[in-house]
Order: C-alpha cells, then sequence, then structure tokens
C-alpha cells in the first residue's frame, strides 16, 4: 500500500542481502497490514526516513510474504525493528516505542 509520497518501500526476501551489502546503516520494520500496532510504527518509520535519508535507508518487510526473514532473525512478535550497520545487527526494538527510542538508535550508529 505504497504511494508516491512514502520514503519507506516494502523489500523482499531477495532484495534484503543486496540492501544488506550496500548500506552502511540499514534499518528494517518487520510489518504486516493486519498488525494494529504496526500501523502506528509506520509513521514513525516515515520519519525516521527523513530524519536520516542521507545516512539510512529504511524498509519495510511484510512477514506474511517473507516468512524466511523473520524465522532468520528468530522473530516472534511485530512490529520488530531490525537495525544493521555494515551489515551486522546491533539493534532490535520490539513492540511501539516513542520516535526518540528508534531515532537515538540509528544516531548511535552514525
Amino acid at each position: 500500500m505504497s504511494t508516491d509520497t512514502d520514503l519507506v518501500a516494502y523489500i523482499q526476501e531477495s532484495e534484503f542481502e543486496t540492501l544488506l551489502s550496500e548500506e552502511n546503516i540499514l534499518v528494517v520494520d518487520f510489518t504486516a497490514t493486519w498488525c494494529g500496532p504496526c500501523r502506528l510504527v509506520a509513521p514513525l518509520m516515515e520519519q525516521l526516513a527523513q530524519e536520516y535519508k542521507d545516512s539510512a535507508k529504511v524498509v519495510k518487510v511484510d512477514v506474511d510474504n517473507n516468512k524466511p526473514l523473520l524465522k532468520k532473525f528468530g522473530l516472534r512478535s511485530i512490529p520488530a525493528v531490525l537495525i544493521f550497520k555494515n551489515g551486522e545487527l546491533l539493534e532490535t526494538i520490539v513492540g511501539v516505542s516513542p520516535y526518540e527510542k528508534f531515532s537515538s538508535a540509528v544516531s548511535q550508529l552514525l
């Protein structure tokens, strides 16, 4: 359900490894269309993408279409935001959190 104004695009499992190797800082929002709390996190990810557009890439993964990624990272609950630097998972934030928690997690990696 992306629009042209969305900064945060959905990616597929096939794109994940490429982005992981190409991006210095990668923020991945594991989400689902039926997940109420995920809808609360979505605008925070848009804000994060805008704030850090020059230094971090923010993407979404639909867990219903990408179950292997969910299993790979042992995720049992969504929303879950995973933050990678140079391909290494450094931060996992599960559930709805204030914007500052996401922002500070990214800024610490810059």
